[in-house]
């Protein structure tokens, strides 16, 4: 017997909402139509490697996190999650803005433009805005914050910022961006 992918979701969210509180560094996957209330789905994968590793369970509350103009984008080069070497200095003033502010939580979101050529195309790109995420994290971390302090967050190709069929387009969308909110 096989379960569909949206079955495992729905299946994972309901195990682990019931008892979930923010702690920690949480990785979260958004799906197309989140709920009203703005928290985004977990996937099957991330729920299970959290509860695995005795990590609690939470999603962040997305509208509670706002941009601020001292914190900028990063952007990728199409199909990876490395940075490229112009946006190590817009992590590093990043982390120095964080530093500066320790009282703030910072929610790294991943995205990627609507290209690709699998029937999987979706997941893949749900993947690839995780590992975006994650890269953007793991320099913020190298830099001294702190990891409870951050929240990762994928929304694959599902929130453009630009719509235009362009490589200029296209690579505003190939982005991990930085939303903070107050810690309490």
């Amino acid at each position: 017997m096989s379960m569909s992918i949206h079955t495992l979701r729905v299946i994972a969210l309901a195990t682990f909402a019931s008892g979930a509180i923010l702690a920690g560094s949480v990785s979260a996957f958004a799906q197309p139509g989140a709920s009203p209330s703005g928290l985004p789905q977990l996937s099957p994968a991330t729920a299970g490697q959290a509860a695995a590793a005795g990590q609690p369970i939470g999603l962040p509350r997305v509208r509670d996190y706002q941009p601020v103009p001292e914190l900028q984008d990063v952007h990728f080069t199409f199909g990876t999650a490395v940075i490229n070497p112009d946006d190590v200095k817009i992590l590093e003033a990043n982390a120095a803005w964080l530093r500066a502010n320790p009282g703030h939580l910072v929610l790294i979101e991943g995205h990627c433009d609507n290209r690709g050529t699998t029937g999987k195309k979706n997941e893949l790109n749900m993947d690839l805005g995780e590992q975006r995420a994650q890269a953007a994290m793991n320099h913020l971390i190298a830099q001294g914050i702190h990891p409870s302090r951050i929240t990762t967050l994928s929304y694959g190709e599902e929130r453009p910022q630009c719509a235009e069929a362009s490589e200029r387009c296209w690579s505003q969308n190939r982005r991990s961006r930085f939303l903070v909110k107050p810690s309490s």
